[in-house]
């Protein structure tokens, strides 16, 4: 089994703390395990890269604790995060915010 290299764009850094910072402020510590989580299911895509499908032009791995999903491409060896949004918004939000954040490949 192949493994493959997760960067994570700046923005996607900015996303997680957006997160953190929503749940920290309903009750004390779930922003952490919000974190914690989103960061071991992001660390699973050294092995799992490519099994998600395509939504918006993008491979979307949904989390496991929470309803956000992590967006990604990736190439032979290397998986770009590119966000890591909240699945409660608008559709044309999330796919406005993707198109933002073109990566070159």
């Amino acid at each position: 089994m192949s493994q493959f290299t997760v960067t994570l764009l700046e923005e996607s850094f900015e996303d997680i703390k957006i997160g953190k910072r929503f749940y920290e402020e309903n009750e004390t510590g779930i922003g952490s395990y919000f974190t914690d989580s989103a960061i071991a299911d992001i660390t699973s895509l050294r092995l799992y890269a490519g099994i998600h499908s395509i939504c918006f032009g993008y491979y979307r791995m949904l989390l496991k604790r929470f309803p956000f999903a992590v967006y990604y491409e990736k190439d032979e060896n290397e998986t770009r995060v590119v966000a890591v949004l909240d699945m409660r918004q608008n559709p044309k939000s999330i796919r406005a915010t993707l198109n933002k954040r073109k990566t070159v490949r």
